[in-house]
Order: structure tokens, then C-alpha cells, then sequence
């Protein structure tokens, strides 16, 4: 852990409102062949979860920060590896996050700008390897597409016990399983008044089915569990008949994504396509409760894990807010800090 004498440096972003801090080079040895191996190892090391303390929790973040440690590709076939971290712990998929690592990658010329206008950056991350394209206009970075992991249904209208009565929700993967229920049906928006109120909900649904056979994942039980609940408002189409939501993810234990979400949009799109609500040559306008937005699309379609699958690709960007020295008072009462939520 960094001291007085040892700092941390983090070069900080945000997505659609989300915030993802950026470890260029962490202090400690995360181990493992790959980058689905090294979270296993983080969960499990102490020194690598009090650096995820140390940079998320008060007073250096707070409850909703969020970021990611650069580790080691699996193979040459990737620019470089992640390991992402919130306020409890390591997630398998961050869409958000890995848009906004691709910038990061172009602006520092850790990959080259292609001339062309397009520059294709590959990041393993614990659920696989994603592609994203960095769009240039000069100097200027116009937007990101975001290509995921094949994505799918793996449950529809599955029964929840909640306090606001029994509610019917989808499970969808996108990198990380997510339940996902209309706003409506709990007598909620997707709207700042009624954030608290969002929270509890989707805290219960997912704690609810976090240990049911709704959460396991069909293959690799290292991405079991329900990550979070993806609430949405159903906004009708747009000027062009694309389907437009507006959601709020509540993920990890009461953690709210500013941003529409990128592993939860590419969960959205698999569930609207398994539902027939959303087709090849349409896009998901997904807006955030903070007022962000994404565009999603379908680009492939096949079977992955034994079911249905789609291949989706989420386009925002992300914008730099700044760097950080962090350090370790030795004698500091607080440590690695606090979480209040």
C-alpha cells in the first residue's frame, strides 16, 4: 500500500455522468494467467482489495465511484487487460468503463491513432475480450462503439417477492447478469425524486435472486450472480421508430450507474431482442436518469452458451476529469476509509 513516500497516481474519467478511475500501474502483484484468473485472485488477496478500498471508498471516492487496475493482456491478441472495482468488490463486464478506457488509450498513444479516422482498441476483461472503435476528427474524439461479448436471455417473467408486492422481471447477460423490471410496475419513474426509492427495489430484487438458479451462469460459474437491476421507463419510439428507454442500473449492493450502462444496455438489447422488440437495423435509444444517452445495436446474430445470442454494440463516449496522487497516512485512524450509502 502507498505511504507518504510511495503515491498512486489514477487518471480519472466519465461516462455519461459515471465516473471510472483509471490504476495505469497498481503497487501490487495481481496474479494469474488471465484477466478472468486475476479478479479470482483479487477477491481473494487482501492487498489487492485494500488498494480497491484505498482509491473507492471516503475520502478519496465514495459509493458510487468506480474504476479499473490495467494488468497484462491474455494474449497478444489484446492491447491490455482490466480488472474492474466498485464499492464491494470486482465485476465481471464494464461497458462504461472500457469506453472510457479507450480513450484513455488513444489520448496517452498507448495505441496509435489510426489515420484513417477509426482506431480499434482490444481489452480483455474478466467476461472476455471486447473490441471498441475510437472515432477521431483531428485531434478531436467524436465517440466510441463498443463491441461485447455475445449476449442473451436466460430467463423471461420470473416471479420476485418484493416489499411493493410480487413483481415479474427478465434475466438478461450482457457480460454480467441483470434482472430487469419496468419502473411502472412499482409505481416508480426513472427520475432523481425517486433515486431512494429505486435503490431499495432494485436491491431486493437482487438479493432475492442472487442465489437462485435465475443467477447462475450456463458455463463459467465465475460470472454467477446477479450483478444488478436494470429499473426502466419505457418511452415509447422515436422520430425513426427505434425503441427509446430510459433506465437506471442498481448494481453491487445499492450502487447506482450514472450513466444508461454499458454491460446493462448490452443485457437490454439481448432481452428486447429475444422479446422481438428490437431487430437488426434498429437502435436502442438508452437514456440514463441523469440524462445521458447511448445508442445500441444488434450487429450479429448467433447461439452462444446454448441459447439465442446476439452481439451487441453500444456507442457513447467519455471525457477526461483529471489526475490523482493518492497516499497512505501510516498513522491515518481511517485507513483505506469508509463507505456510506
Amino acid at each position: 500500500m502507498a505511504s507518504q513516500s510511495e503515491a498512486i497516481s489514477t487518471v480519472d474519467y466519465h461516462t455519461g455522468g459515471e465516473p471510472f478511475r483509471i490504476v495505469p500501474r497498481p503497487p501490487v502483484a495481481i496474479e494469474g494467467a488471465t484477466v478472468a484468473g486475476r479478479r479470482m485472485f483479487a477477491i481473494s488477496n487482501p492487498d489487492v482489495d485494500d488498494l480497491r478500498k484505498l482509491l473507492c471508498c471516503e475520502p478519496r471516492g465514495h459509493a458510487d465511484m468506480y474504476g479499473g487496475f490495467i494488468t497484462p493482456p491474455d494474449d497478444e491478441g489484446a492491447h491490455f487487460g482490466v480488472l474492474f472495482w466498485h464499492k464491494d468488490g470486482f465485476s465481471t463486464a464494464c461497458g462504461h468503463g472500457s469506453i472510457a478506457l479507450a480513450i484513455w488509450a488513444v489520448q496517452t498513444g498507448r495505441v496509435a491513432r489510426d489515420p484513417s479516422g477509426s482506431t480499434t482498441v482490444v481489452i480483455d476483461v474478466p467476461s472476455g475480450r471486447v473490441t471498441l472503435r475510437v472515432h477521431t476528427a483531428g485531434q478531436r474524439i467524436c465517440g466510441v462503439d463498443f463491441v461485447n461479448v455475445p449476449s442473451y436471455r436466460l430467463a423471461e417473467r420470473v416471479t420476485v417477492a418484493t416489499s411493493r408486492g410480487d413483481v415479474v422481471v427478465d434475466i438478461g447477460y450482457g457480460g454480467a447478469i441483470y434482472a430487469h423490471l419496468k419502473a411502472a410496475s412499482v409505481g416508480l419513474t426513472v427520475t432523481p425524486e425517486h433515486y431512494s426509492d429505486l435503490i431499495v427495489i432494485g436491491r431486493e430484487v437482487k438479493w432475492a435472486l442472487n442465489e437462485t438458479e435465475y443467477a447462475r451462469h450456463p458455463v463459467d460459474d465465475r460470472l454467477s450472480g446477479i450483478y444488478g437491476t436494470i429499473l426502466y421507463d419505457d418511452l415509447g419510439t422515436d422520430e425513426n421508430g427505434n425503441p427509446h428507454q430510459r433506465n437506471v442500473t442498481v448494481f453491487a449492493d445499492g450502487q447506482v450507474d450514472r450513466s444508461p450502462c454499458g454491460s446493462g444496455t448490452c443485457s437490454r438489447v439481448a432481452v428486447l431482442a429475444a422479446a422481438g422488440h428490437l431487430k437488426p437495423g434498429q437502435t436502442l435509444v438508452h437514456d440514463s436518469i441523469v440524462g445521458t444517452r447511448f445508442h445500441a445495436r444488434i450487429i450479429e446474430e448467433l447461439t452462444a452458451d446454448g441459447f439465442p445470442a446476439v452481439v451487441p454494440e453500444v456507442t457513447g463516449t467519455a471525457y477526461r476529469t483529471g489526475e490523482h496522487r493518492f497516499e497512505l497516512d501510516p498513522v491515518d485512524d481511517l485507513g483505506t476509509g469508509f463507505v456510506l450509502r
